[in-house]
């Protein structure tokens, strides 16, 4: 009956669907690639502006290797998690050529409007000092 059980829950555990190439960063954010290109940041619960970009900022850095000073882009603001279904998810890129989306200039975002970017290390001041907004 032991042995019964034990595979039972095994096969269960194994019935749930996987969220493959899953990536958490230090902060317990999950992050996931979308494409090639894209990646969508999933945080745990609805997630505060500086989740978003300390997460992708991360993923940037220590998954696809960008540098200090590369930028990342929003590609799509805050909806529904295409990997995952939970309700608030954000996507970025490396690349927004590649991803279809208009790179804006400027140094300061507080939204995510599509195109809107920071430096790989600025994103990362946002995992060390959680600002009050």
């Amino acid at each position: 009956m032991k042995n019964y059980i034990s595979a039972l829950g095994l096969v269960c555990l194994t019935a749930l669907p996987a969220t493959a190439g899953a990536f958490t960063t230090s902060r317990g954010v999950r992050v996931l690639p979308v494409s090639e290109t894209v990646y969508e940041v999933v945080p745990r619960g609805a997630g505060g502006t500086w989740d978003y970009w300390c997460a992708a900022a991360e993923y940037a850095r220590r998954e696809l290797g960008a540098g200090w000073t590369d930028r990342f882009y929003v590609v799509r603001g805050r909806d529904v998690s295409v990997t995952t279904g939970r309700r608030s998810s954000v996507q970025f890129t490396l690349y927004p050529e590649r991803a279809g989306v208009p790179a804006k200039t400027g140094w300061l975002s507080l939204g995510f409007r599509p195109g809107d970017s920071m430096s790989v290390q600025q994103g990362y001041g946002y995992c060390v000092n959680v600002p009050v907004l």
